[in-house]
Order: structure tokens, then sequence, then C-alpha cells
């Protein structure tokens, strides 16, 4: 089903033409590509990809929160620029095909569809009747790897010449990123009998915890910054109590810490925050730090739970 929903945003959205590609491959030997991003996991995804021989131009302001995102004048200009863009394109990102749109690029913009090789799964704590895709494939190493494998890619295609060094840049910067969870499935066995057992504020870190091998109970928000009806609160409430859960994730950038002291105080569990990587200032190694941050933070609520 995942697969099917990817599929038909590619479909609808459409992907480049050969004559799109073409002109940016033109364009690519007469000077620096310009390589849009719509999210700040892919600023450093693309960064480490493409080192200095790109110049990677954010779409939206660094302190923008991409959950709603109204587009402004100014993405507007930055996208008539833009040789290529990179999307999430499967629900983070709407706001982007807008901007798009407005800047006439609709049909001349080669887009980079980064999860389009990825195994999604559906939106956990999603009280609707339809399910839909999760889109946070860009928190966790594995989906991670999976997208800068596919960002080097389609650059490839591109931008021939430098094929062959996007390809070896995101092998290297993909053993990193491995390294970071086998470094943290290495100190698992301590932590084995921990009484872990923990919700979410929303299902933003479902890749994240499915890699690790760890399960979320409970999701506290419907959608990302959409608070539950008092019927649905009182039922996370009580299915927080039911399962006996003593962790509880809330996010690091946004405004939740109402809601989760709420949670808190009715329940008695322990608060953590974990980054959504998604504000701040767009670095190559903001994905690393942040990533690392979060495996770090799981670490400490599984030991502040004890066995």
């Amino acid at each position: 089903m995942a697969t099917t929903v990817l599929s038909r945003r590619m479909a609808l959205g459409g992907l480049a033409s050969a004559a799109a590609l073409a002109a940016a491959g033109a364009r690519a030997q007469a000077k620096r590509l310009r390589i849009g991003v719509t999210l700040h996991p892919y600023y450093s995804f693309v960064a480490n990809v493409v080192g200095d021989g790109a110049e990677i131009v954010p779409i939206v302001p660094a302190e923008a929160n991409p959950h709603g995102y109204q587009p402004q004048p100014e993405d507007i200009k930055r996208a008539m620029t833009l040789d290529v863009l990179v999307v999430n394109g499967i629900g983070h990102d709407e706001w982007v095909f807008k901007i798009i749109e407005a800047a006439g690029r609709k049909d001349n913009l080669p887009l980079i569809w980064a999860n389009a090789s990825v195994a999604l799964i559906p939106i956990g704590g999603d009280n609707g009747a339809e399910k839909v895709v999760n889109p946070h494939t860009f928190i966790a190493t594995t989906a991670a790897i999976q997208q800068v494998y596919e960002i080097a890619r389609r650059l490839g295609e591109i931008d021939p010449p430098s094929a062959a060094r996007y390809r070896a840049s995101a092998r290297d910067y993909a053993n990193r990123l491995r390294k970071l969870r086998a470094d943290f499935m290495q100190r698992m066995p301590a932590h084995a009998k921990a009484d872990f057992r923990c919700a979410t504020m929303h299902a933003g870190y479902d890749y994240l915890f499915q890699e690790l091998g760890l399960k979320i109970t409970a999701v506290v928000e419907p959608r990302h910054g959409v608070n539950p009806t008092a019927r649905q609160f009182a039922q996370t409430l009580a299915d927080i109590r039911a399962a006996n859960i003593n962790i509880l994730f809330a996010e690091k950038y946004f405004g939740e810490s109402s809601l989760a002291e709420t949670v808190q105080r009715e329940t008695g569990v322990k608060v953590f925050t974990l980054s959504h990587i998604t504000d701040g200032p767009f670095t190559p190694e903001k994905f690393e730090v942040e990533m690392a941050e979060n495996l770090a933070t799981i670490e400490r609520a599984m030991q502040a739970v004890g066995p």
C-alpha cells in the first residue's frame, strides 16, 4: 500500500522530463548545480554527497516549521533559480508543490523523490478510517541511508562526470550513519532487562523505533500539532494506564510541553525529548549530531526505568 501511494504521488507530481534532466545536466557542466532541499535532513544528506561541488539551497528559512508551512514570496524566488530539488513527497513538504507551481517550474524542474526506494509504513496513532503512510522517514538511520543513495544516484544522472564521486561520498556517509546505529545496538544488551514501555507525542519516530527493535505502545496526537479531542485524549490516557507505559517522548522543537505535562501528571510517566531534526541552522553535520542525541536519549530513558 505504501509503495502504491508513493508511486501515485510521483506520477501525479511528475518526475522531471528527459529534456529537463538534460538541461540541468548541461548547466552542471557550465557551473555548480543549485540543489534545492525542503527539510533539514535533506540538507545534510545532499551536503555529504556533493561536498563543495554544488550549492545547496534550502527552499524555506531554517526556523520555519515544516508542518503546515505557508509559502512566502522569497521561497518562490529561490525556486526559480534551482537546477534540481530534493523532496520528501509523501506528506512532510506538501507546501513545496505550491511553490514550484507559483514559480512556473512545474514542468521544467527536475525532482528527486528521496523516498522512492524506502519501504514505507502506515502512520501510527491515526484514528481516521483512511490509513496514511508515515512521512518521517528521515528520523532513522536505515531509511536515511536509502534516501542518501537515492539522492546520489539521481544527482549522478543529472551530473554524470561527478556520478562516481557522489557514489563514493554516499558510501562514506552511509558508513558513518550505520556506525551510529551499530554503537547503540552494542550497548543494548546492558539494557535488555529494562522495563521499557513508551508512548510518543505523535508518530514521528516509528521508523527509528522499528529499526531499533523497540515498540511504541501509544501515540498522543492524532496528527502533528493537532491536539486530540477530549474523547481521544481520555482514550489515550486509558491506553497508557492499561499498558503500564512508563516513558513519554515529547519533541525538542515544538510546543508540546503543556500536553506532555498533563500526560505526566495523569499517568506518572517519565518525559524525555527527541529531536524532529526540522529546526535550527542548516548544516552538513546536523542529521548525525541530532540522531546521535536521539539515540542517547532513548538509552537514558531505558536506564531511567531500570529492570
